[in-house]
């Protein structure tokens, strides 16, 4: 071990005043809606995409003709039957694959400079986590592949493990937790690095339903808190609801945009606010609207009246 002399204290152990602006950012509670993206480019705009995959039958068209813009802070699920392109279109937000024709944006950038600028976090059905390192350890991962400061890593962990409500989880293991639990630290995870964009690949899938709407209400809040836009893939209507600005209608392969729903859910509908996402809006009218909305756009019934409906 080199020795310092002691003359200047380690970046960990300087004060948070003294840190780089960086490392203060990530070690600062976030403020509600401060990463929302200033007025500019929005979270995600994909112009006249397409994507095929060359298999040995033959190309597979899995996509065509996408158009789609997501604003900074706003949630919108995609939804469609098995096979329509949902996730393959996350995969084109996350850069994990790349278009046939067509463009894909993350807040004025290429999918590939978001990434490589940790723009976004990701959260799948699986929870992902690696079995030997302990709950605060699997969410300070993202941080510590960056080189960020123990000091700031334990302040930002704690602040995420508080913001999911397993600070007393802290030194557990995964195959302690139940299933929702370990969806937390997934999500506290892929929020670590602050990213202004969270997209999330059925994450809530393998759960029970009371996990499921236990952990929907906690998501609607920590996308409150955080400001960040999430893009969310699901099958369920309800889910899709509850949780969404908008909800984005995908048509069989090819996948095609067929409708975009825009919910209208109570008195915070018009301020684009998810503030009145509680419990009680489950067994509200107008949430039975607009499931019946987008039942009707999924299942290709006329929705002739329906309110919010984007017709493409």
């Amino acid at each position: 071990m080199t020795d310092t002399g002691r003359d200047e204290p380690s970046r960990a152990e300087r004060s948070l005043a003294e840190r780089s602006p960086a490392e203060r950012s990530l070690a600062e509670p976030v403020e509600a809606g401060s990463l929302r993206q200033a007025q500019g480019a929005p979270a995600v705009e994909i112009t006249g995409v397409d994507k095929v995959f060359d298999t040995r039958s033959g190309d597979v068209q899995a996509l065509e003709a996408i158009d789609l813009t997501i604003a900074a802070g706003e949630f919108v699920s995609l939804i469609g039957p098995s096979g329509c392109g949902k996730s393959t279109l996350m995969r084109l937000v996350a850069d994990l694959d790349e278009p046939s024709t067509g463009t894909v944006t993350v807040f004025g950038k290429t999918a590939k400079q978001a990434r490589l600028d940790q723009d976004y976090g990701i959260a799948f059905q699986q929870a992902g986590l690696l079995p030997w390192r302990t709950v605060a350890d699997n969410v300070a991962l993202p941080l510590e592949v960056h080189g960020v400061a123990s000091a700031t890593r334990r302040d930002r962990v704690a602040h995420l493990l508080d913001m999911v409500g397993l600070t007393e989880f802290a030194d557990r293991y995964p195959d302690q937790l139940s299933g929702g639990m370990q969806q937390r630290v997934a999500i506290a995870r892929a929020l670590a690095e602050q990213p202004r964009l969270l997209l999330m690949d059925e994450p809530f899938g393998a759960l029970d339903e009371m996990t499921r709407e236990k952990m929907q209400a906690d998501l609607v809040r920590i996308a409150g808190e955080t400001g960040a836009a999430v893009v969310f893939v699901t099958h369920s209507i309800p889910e899709a609801v509850f949780l969404s600005d908008r909800v984005v209608v995908m048509s069989p392969r090819p996948g095609r945009i067929r409708e975009i729903v825009t919910m209208e859910l109570g008195p915070d509908a018009s301020s684009g606010t998810r503030a009145g996402r509680t419990e009680g809006l489950r067994e509200e009218r107008a949430f039975f609207d607009m499931v019946t909305a987008v039942r009707e756009a999924l299942h290709g019934a006329p929705v002739a009246g329906a309110r919010g409906v984007e017709t493409r």
